[in-house]
């Protein structure tokens, strides 16, 4: 008997309808992944602002005397740098020499934390940090009450200041702030942008997500400021070689293979950290690399990367034509020894080794 599982609505799903999204399931959320189309969205972003509606992302607050302790112990960053107001990236290393999912830690205060973590891995993630809250944090899911909104683009201070008393041009990237947002206090106004574009996001209660999208638009409409869905958020995090979990990391690659040595920090103890210490210092028999096309063709996801010989070496784990460079690049794991910049590749595309290069990351450059 086939199952089928119920999708979960974001508080904005029926403006995304009536805007005419293209709706898909994503994460088990019922998502808006295009509006106009793939490459306007992604070009609006880079050259003005847009709005993406990422809603569907979890949030768990960590309250109490032992919160930063149970934080040092699951991540691998170094929590204990952050200050009030400092978020930093992360991620929590499962004890296999995996990723149990990339997130941020948004320090509230001393004793309360706020952790933003992948839609797909809301669950997971609530029962690999609940297993080590041996010490008593007080641990809450806030992520169906909360919405998000992520306002990208070299146009979003100025649309956003108009609605705050928070100064936007002030913040610097990775911190936040709370404040009153069109009226609303207690808003959490950050500044992580997934996008290499600048911009901010907006945390807020489900209540008023409607109020909130009305203003952003209201303010922005001067800066032609349009929806964005999840499409043109996969290539411009892409172009900024910016890992999403499930494709470029996941439960069965290591943050040292994959590029993200300056999130472990061995000052202290965490999840596997012994394994992960030896893997840094003995080094790695494959790495994340980024790649561009030298021949036509556009690389894809699981797509197999190969040599000049025609030696399958690895596979790609995500690819794209980049509206902004007009050129098809990916990334992908490679053995060390391709790893190299200029590297040569071949990426089997329809069963033909299509010719690639070992470039550096970020491929986009403002």
């Amino acid at each position: 008997m086939e199952t089928t599982t119920e999708l979960k609505s974001v508080a904005l799903e029926k403006t995304h309808i009536a805007l005419g999204a293209k709706m898909v399931p994503f994460a088990g959320y019922n998502m808006p992944v295009s509006y106009s189309g793939l490459n306007e969205e992604h070009l609006t972003v880079r050259n003005a602002v847009g709005v993406f509606d990422v809603s569907h992302m979890g949030e768990f607050i960590l309250k109490g005397e032992n919160a930063l302790d149970l934080i040092q112990r699951v991540t691998s960053n170094d929590a204990s740098v952050l200050t009030d107001g400092k978020v930093q990236y992360s991620c929590l290393p499962n004890d296999k020499g995996g990723i149990v999912d990339d997130l941020l830690v948004y320090r509230i205060n001393d004793k309360e934390y706020m952790l933003v973590v992948n839609a797909s891995n809301i669950d997971k993630d609530w029962n690999w940090i609940s297993q080590f809250n041996t010490k008593g944090v007080e641990m809450k899911n806030i992520s169906d009450s909360v919405s998000l909104l992520a306002v990208q683009g070299p146009k979003a201070a100025q649309a956003l200041q108009k609605l705050t008393d928070v100064n936007l041009s002030e913040m610097p990237y990775y911190t936040f702030k709370k404040g009153t947002f069109n009226g609303v206090d207690n808003v959490v106004i950050s500044n992580t942008g997934y996008t290499g574009a600048g911009g901010f996001e907006i945390y807020f209660a489900n209540e008023v997500a409607d109020k909130m999208w009305k203003a952003i638009f209201e303010a922005g409409a001067e800066f032609g400021i349009k929806p964005i869905g999840l499409g043109a958020r996969d290539t411009l995090r892409l172009e900024m070689g910016f890992c999403l979990y499930g494709n470029d990391i996941d439960d069965t690659t290591s943050p040292i293979e994959a590029g993200l040595g300056w999130i472990t920090k061995f000052t202290k103890e965490f999840t596997n950290s012994k394994a992960l210490l030896e893997q840094k210092e003995k080094g790695v028999s494959k790495k994340l690399v980024g790649f561009e096309m030298i021949d036509r063709g556009i690389p894809r996801h699981d797509y197999p990367i190969a040599d000049a010989a025609g030696t399958i070496i690895g596979k790609v784990t995500s690819g794209t034509q980049s509206p902004s460079l007009n050129k098809a690049i990916g990334m992908g794991y490679v053995p060390t020894a391709f790893s190299k910049v200029d590297s040569e590749i071949f990426i089997m595309i329809r069963d033909k080794a299509i010719k690639a290069k070992v470039v550096k990351i970020p491929f986009y450059k403002a």
